[in-house]
This record gives C-alpha cells, sequence and structure tokens, in this order.
C-alpha cells in the first residue's frame, strides 16, 4: 500500500478541504482521466483498489497513471478509551482530494474500454467522479 517512506511529524490536525483543485486538473500523461468533483479524503487501501480494477478491467493492456498519493496520517484512537491521554496513533493514510483533480489516467486503450474501466474504478472511491479526455493534440512525451 502506498504511504510515505518518512514524515517530518507523525500526527497532522485535519485542515480543510475548501475551493478547487487547480493543480493536476489535467490529463497530463494519457488520453483519459478520471477527475474528482466533489472533495474528500481517499484512504491509500481505496486507491490501491482503484488501481487494481483498473489494471484488471484493460486485462494489463495500455498504462495506467495514479496522480494522487496518500501522505496524510489519520489518527484513532481506541475504542471504549475515556477522555483525554492526547491524540491517538497514526491508524493509516489519506491523499486530500478537491473537486477539479485528475486522480488517475489511462492511455492505449479505446474509448469505450476506458470509460468503463474508469467507471469501474469511481466505484472504489468516496468520491463522486467524472470521466475527462485529454484537450490539445500530441502526446507529452516525460524525459
Amino acid at each position: 500500500m502506498l504511504m510515505p517512506k518518512r514524515v517530518k511529524y507523525r500526527k497532522q490536525q485535519r485542515g480543510r478541504m475548501k475551493g478547487l483543485d487547480r493543480r493536476g486538473s489535467e490529463v497530463f500523461y494519457g488520453e483519459y482521466g478520471l477527475q474528482a468533483i466533489e472533495p474528500g479524503w481517499v484512504s491509500a487501501r481505496q486507491i490501491e483498489s482503484a488501481r487494481v480494477a483498473l489494471t484488471r478491467s484493460i486485462k494489463r493492456g495500455g498504462k495506467v497513471w495514479v496522480k494522487i498519493f496518500p501522505d496524510k496520517p489519520v489518527t484513532t484512537t481506541p475504542a471504549e478509551t475515556r477522555m483525554g491521554k492526547g491524540k491517538g496513533a497514526p491508524e493509516y493514510w489519506v491523499a486530500v482530494v478537491r473537486p477539479g483533480r485528475v486522480m488517475f489516467e489511462l492511455a492505449g486503450v479505446s474509448e469505450e474500454l476506458a470509460q468503463e474501466a474508469l467507471r469501474l474504478a469511481s466505484h472504489k472511491l468516496p468520491v463522486k467522479t467524472q470521466f475527462v479526455k485529454r484537450e490539445g493534440g500530441g502526446e507529452h512525451e516525460s524525459s
């Protein structure tokens, strides 16, 4: 599962998810993408589950990019614990997703297959999503 190798601080505050995501709001690497249309936390398990659904549905053809990374720790205190005694231990990691963020990208498959694959992946995620296509010309060359 995805998680940072090391972090400066073990525990973080919850924060707020206001506004749109200006960064990462366009399909950059692939041809098709899955874009969030509401804010939320996507856990490392949900990201992995969506990735597996994507790769299985395209039958290992094409290429998949995961464009979100869970770098926020979420802490919980054990059940039936009294108030006080400080903040709980980090339990899992989440990626903060704002509306407009492209979370997954696909290339090398037909549009119908990509649409179906991204639909199956979206069922694994806790945020509402939409299918987006690449705008403009040419494939981006990453070096």
